[in-house]
């Protein structure tokens, strides 16, 4: 009986220090500060106002005169929902809005809702680098979410591959984004539909695309802000009929002024009996502004895009020139709010299908909370 107590008491024993082994393994280290699993949505929005002037083109009113275009208009109205689950599974919905144009439709002219943004949002902060991530429903395709973090005018208007039509700022796929160590840069990848957010998938075609970034001197602060990279997108619009994108940019983010210098080649073949479309161009555009972070700040920007004609001698040439000068008013981050005085002239040379030339001015507003 005796030794049956003692082996009792012994395995008793070894049992707890077992346990208090265990324990101390499992302490975490000081300073150590778990992440937080606590379930959260918030709500914000943004929003774009303009009034423009167009003098040219003219437009024709329903009597017939030839008058200046001119309205009050609202280009953005988003209201974003953003939370996360835990600390591994965060989501965004955005609904954005546009003008309906359908054709015996009862809220023809009408502002209507749709999605934007909707998707899933996977953090591999626990296995990979911060920030690395994979998301998948409607998303930021990797260009125009990567120029647009350096490029804070898209309430005047879209970046160059957006505004004439070679991609699109959303899309519904697949990807994966991957920080290197030590600030060198990233890669943003993933399979998407092709068609933008605002179109349902016609066929079996979907697209590539992939960004890498490379921040050469991070560790150097004067050119800790200087960043080049690439950008593919491998697309068919039906089976053997390329619709490609290539993108090389320099950026450079500075205190006093935000620049960059993107160069486009795209190739496009609606279908395979017709002729292939090849265009090529280049967005320069530099922002001069206060170390403050508010107050006063330039805009000035060329865009220069040359077109192929398959069936015509020349090529066709569109020149685009903005320059406007903002107020950003003070805010607490991430809230801003800017208005901007802006004047837009587009030349189009010959360009397929015809365009005439345009003149603009407008008052722009942001407002994101």
């Amino acid at each position: 009986m005796k030794r049956l107590r003692r082996l009792c008491v012994l395995t008793i024993w070894i049992c707890l220090s077992t346990a208090r082994a265990a324990t101390a393994q499992v302490t975490p280290a000081a300073g150590y500060v778990p992440p937080d699993d606590t379930p959260s949505i918030r709500v914000g929005t943004t929003i774009f106002l303009d009034y423009t002037v167009q003098p040219e083109p003219k437009v024709i009113d329903a009597d017939g005169n030839n008058v200046t275009l001119n309205a009050f208009n609202v280009g953005r109205a988003y209201i974003n929902l953003t939370g996360q689950i835990n600390h591994l599974i965060a989501f965004r919905v955005t609904p954005d809005i546009t003008r309906e144009t359908g054709v015996g439709s009862s809220l023809s002219g009408s502002l209507t809702y749709r999605i934007k943004y909707a998707y899933a949002q996977f953090n591999l902060d626990d296995w990979m680098t911060r920030g690395s991530w994979a998301r998948f429903g409607i998303q930021q395709t990797p260009w125009v979410d990567f120029m647009e973090g350096i490029y804070r005018y898209r309430f005047q208007g879209t970046i160059f591959e957006e505004r004439d039509g070679y991609m699109s700022s959303s899309d519904a796929g697949a990807s994966f984004h991957y920080n290197f160590a030590q600030n060198y840069g990233e890669v943003h990848a993933g399979f998407y539909n092709g068609e933008n957010y605002n179109r349902a998938e016609p066929n079996d075609q979907k697209g590539f695309m992939i960004r890498g970034t490379v921040r050469p001197l991070p560790m150097n602060p004067t050119l800790r802000g200087l960043r080049v990279t690439g950008f593919y997108d491998k697309d068919a619009y039906v089976k053997n009929a390329d619709r490609n994108r290539g993108i090389a940019a320099v950026t450079y983010e500075h205190p006093w002024f935000n620049a960059s210098w993107d160069y486009l080649w795209a190739s496009d073949q609606t279908r395979t009996v017709n002729p292939k479309l090849d265009s090529h161009g280049y967005s320069a555009w530099i922002t001069p502004k206060t170390p403050k972070g508010h107050g006063f700040e330039g805009l000035l920007r060329f865009d220069h895009l040359v077109q192929d004609q398959p069936t015509a001698t020349t090529e066709g040439e569109r020149n685009r020139t903005i320059a406007g000068v903002a107020y950003w008013f003070p805010r607490q981050a991430p809230v801003s709010a800017a208005i901007l005085l802006d004047y837009e002239n587009v030349d189009n040379n010959d360009y397929a299908p015809s365009r005439p030339d345009e003149r603009r001015w407008a008052v722009h507003m942001l407002i994101v909370f």
